[in-house]
């Protein structure tokens, strides 16, 4: 039981490696900027089990991610985001 646990947090850690290098691009619209730390807020929130808070982000990010200023590289990483964040089940 605990391998999958830790499998979903390991997931999650890897998620927000990931937007933060999209919070951290300045080449990257703010407003995209701020729903990747949004999610980054949702993902790190311990108080909703693994899988809550990979939808809440996942919800987040595929709002953010039809937007037409998003440079392609930031879409294609916010994309891998999502899927990675859609595999993480409680």
């Amino acid at each position: 039981m605990a391998a999958p646990v830790y499998d979903n947090e390991a997931k999650i850690r890897q998620a927000i490696v990931m937007l933060m290098r999209i919070v951290n691009d300045t080449a990257v619209p703010r407003n995209i900027r701020r729903a990747a730390t949004e999610a980054i807020k949702q993902l790190r929130d311990t108080s909703l089990s693994p899988g809550v808070r990979a939808a809440n982000a996942v919800s987040i990010l595929d709002e953010i991610s039809q937007d037409p200023n998003m440079p392609v590289y930031a879409r294609t990483l916010i994309w891998n985001v999502i899927s990675l964040l859609e595999t993480v089940r409680d």
